[in-house]
C-alpha cells in the first residue's frame, strides 16, 4: 500500500497521488473487449475508508476500479485492463455487460450534498487520465443512473455534470437541432434503454432530469424534450463505442 504514479501512454505521469488497495473483487473483461465506458457512482457510505473496506471484502463481491475522497484522495482498488464488479443488471446503448466495457470511479458522497471541489478537481484528473489512456470518448463518461434507470440513483442531482462538461469531460448540453424526436425515441438513441412497467417514462425522465435537469419538477415538458432531443442528435451512443 501507499502512493504512486500513474504512466500515460504518452509516458507522462499523472499529478493524482493514487494510493494502491487492491481488491480481490474483479476479473478478466469478457470477450477481450477495452474499456469504452466510463460510470460514476457515490458511495452511500458514511465515509472513504468505509466504503473501501466494502470494496475490498470478498464476502461483499463489489468492487470499483477507484475511490476518490471528499478531500481529493483516490485510491485504486482494481486495475483498470481488469472488469471490476461496480455497475451491475443494465445497459448503455448496445451494450448490457457494462462491468465489461468500462472504468467504474466511486465518490465518497452519500448522495445528499454537494461534492467538494477538491474531490471534483481530483474526479477531473483522473477522467482525463483514463479518457486520454483508453480513447473514450465524453459522451461515454456517464452515471451508474444512466445505466440503471430507476434502480439506481447516483451520483445524483447534487452532481455538477455542468462542470465537467465544460472542460470536455462529460456531456451536458447537445447541438441545437431542427428535427425534435419524440422522448422515448431520443433517450434510445442517447444510450438510455426503456425502463420495464407502467411508469417507465415517469421512470426515465426522473432519470434523465438527475443529470440534465437537476432541479426540474412536474410532468415531460418542452424544455425535457428538447434538451434530450439535442443531445440524442449530436452524441447517438453508437458512436460512444
Amino acid at each position: 500500500m501507499g502512493s504512486a504514479t500513474i504512466s500515460l501512454g504518452s509516458g507522462k505521469l499523472s499529478l493524482l497521488s493514487i494510493e494502491r488497495r487492491l481488491s480481490p473483487n474483479f476479473g478478466p473483461r469478457k470477450g477481450g473487449v477495452l474499456p469504452s465506458l466510463i460510470v460514476l457512482h457515490y458511495t452511500a457510505m458514511p465515509d472513504a475508508q468505509a466504503a473501501v473496506e466494502r470494496l475490498i471484502d470478498p464476502a461483499h463481491e463489489v468492487s470499483a476500479h477507484y475511490l476518490l475522497d471528499q478531500s481529493g484522495g483516490a485510491v485504486q482498488l482494481v486495475p483498470e485492463a481488469q472488469r471490476a464488479w461496480h455497475a451491475g443488471a443494465g445497459a448503455w446503448g448496445d451494450c448490457t455487460d457494462i462491468n465489461s466495457a468500462s472504468i467504474g470511479i466511486e465518490l465518497c458522497n452519500a448522495g445528499d450534498h454537494a461534492f467538494p471541489a477538491a474531490q471534483i478537481q481530483a474526479l477531473k484528473s483522473l477522467l482525463k487520465e483514463v479518457m486520454q489512456r483508453w480513447g473514450i470518448a465524453a459522451q461515454a463518461v456517464i452515471g451508474h443512473s444512466d445505466m440503471a434507470p430507476g434502480r439506481k440513483q447516483d451520483p445524483g442531482r447534487w452532481f455538477e455534470w455542468q462542470d465537467l462538461a465544460k472542460d470536455g469531460l462529460a456531456v451536458y448540453r447537445g447541438a441545437p437541432q431542427r428535427h425534435q424526436l419524440p422522448f422515448f425515441e431520443a433517450a434510445e438513441r442517447f444510450g438510455y434503454r426503456r425502463p420495464e412497467g407502467a411508469n417507465s417514462e415517469q421512470t426515465l425522465l426522473e432519470t434523465f432530469r438527475q443529470r440534465f435537469r437537476p432541479k426540474a419538477t412536474g410532468p415531460l415538458g418542452e424544455d425535457d424534450l428538447k434538451i434530450l432531443s439535442d443531445l440524442a442528435q449530436t452524441y447517438p451512443a453508437a458512436k460512444a463505442f
